[in-house]
């Protein structure tokens, strides 16, 4: 059920767990909720269904992701950045872009700093989860990189010991920093290439 669920996902472009695993139920005939897989299992089904059949142009999709995903992490370095999310995981795709968590007293500082780069974004909340059940809506700040969507979470700098929960995993997620990234990006395979769109292209 999690590979039919990780096909839904890669055939159809769906990006919400919930719906690709009421899909893959319906398909398969198994109803009761506690025969279903784990988001993480799903995930790991995901990463081997784009390793098998996208082979090296997803590979090529992830080092560019990430590879841009390091350059804006310079741009905001004094924000703390750390990469989250499907790209990190090595499951991404070049039309979700890459999501990084940044760390500021108030998301203002963020505001100026998007202005002194000249870079236009939209802006809106969302809705986090904690350890023990809680709840925190924080502001997140949208761009677009040559043709990258970039999104920066902004986080209290005190959640860079306390961070919001995993959506998949449900574990703490603390992502990788620019060092971390820059080791990741040293292991990947040297033979794809590594061009960045870079952060001076925006095109919104």
């Amino acid at each position: 059920m999690a590979y039919e669920a990780a096909r839904i996902m890669v055939e159809q472009g769906e990006a919400d767990f919930d719906r690709a695993r009421r899909k893959a139920a319906e398909r398969t005939g198994v109803l009761d909720r506690r025969g279903w897989p784990t988001k993480e299992a799903i995930a790991d089904a995901l990463l081997t269904q784009r390793r098998l059949f996208q082979g090296d142009a997803h590979a090529r999709d992830v080092l560019r992701l990430r590879s841009d995903a390091l350059q804006a992490m310079r741009t905001f370095r004094s924000f703390s950045p750390r990469l989250v999310g499907p790209v990190l995981r090595g499951s991404g795709q070049v039309d979700a872009g890459v999501q990084l968590c940044l760390h500021a007293d108030c998301s203002e500082d963020l505001v100026f700093a998007l202005m002194e780069q000249r870079i236009p974004w939209q802006q809106h909340e969302h809705l986090f989860r904690y350890g023990g059940g809680e709840r925190r809506a924080h502001p997140v700040f949208r761009f677009v990189a040559g043709t990258t969507p970039i999104e920066l979470i902004v986080l209290p700098r005190a959640a860079q010991r306390n961070p919001p929960l995993d959506p998949v995993t449900e574990r703490p997620e603390r992502g990788a920093d620019i060092a971390e990234l820059e080791r990741l990006l040293n292991a990947d395979d040297g033979d794809a290439p590594r061009q960045s769109t870079g952060l001076t292209k925006l095109i919104k």
